[in-house]
């Protein structure tokens, strides 16, 4: 979803950096693989830089400091495995002068709250959201099996994606 968002707003074309979760976790892996699939497509947008944040927003900022330093005005987008690497680079952007979401624009995942307050203050463009809230499903799943219902295989909880255009509109709605 990251991807084809990103790959719509520019145009098919950018250069990228991409701000990485942890070596070896199961979501730096998977949000790697699906976003570098997705990008494939359109030849003209290239990750230029690639790093570890480690999932935290300290991290971020440092990894997306170094990205500037040695990249600066050649970065168009910033991919962040997290929101909390995504808000770090932002202190990032705006500590070397310039205007995050805007200058550079951001997409990261898991829709959490700060990143909703960014998006409201157009800092950040876009989160998609990987929905932490598996309780109610769970206890949906248990009732209707106590019931004598028949469950799929497989349940999916549906992830969504939100850009700016939503975030004044749903951040009231924001449980994490």
């Amino acid at each position: 979803m990251a991807g084809a968002w990103l790959a719509e707003k520019m145009g098919g074309k950018g250069s990228i950096v991409e701000l990485k979760g942890t070596p070896g976790a199961a979501p730096a892996i998977d949000r790697e693989k699906g976003f570098r699939e997705t990008i494939a497509k359109y030849p003209n947008m290239k990750i230029i830089k690639s790093q570890t944040g480690d999932f935290t927003r300290s991290k971020g900022k440092e990894v997306m400091e170094a990205f500037l330093k040695a990249e600066g005005k050649n970065i168009n987008a910033v991919y962040a495995h997290n929101d909390d690497m995504a808000l770090g680079a932002i202190q990032a952007i705006e500590e070397a002068g310039m205007k995050p979401g805007r200058d550079i624009i951001l997409v990261s995942i898991d829709g959490v709250k700060d990143a909703f307050v960014a998006m409201t203050q157009g800092k950040l463009n876009c989160s998609v959201e990987c929905n932490p809230l598996l309780g109610p499903a769970a206890f949906d799943a248990v009732e209707k099996v106590l019931a004598g219902e028949i469950l799929p295989k497989k349940i999916i909880v549906k992830d969504q994606l939100f850009d700016q255009s939503v975030a004044n509109r749903v951040i009231h709605t924001r449980q994490y």
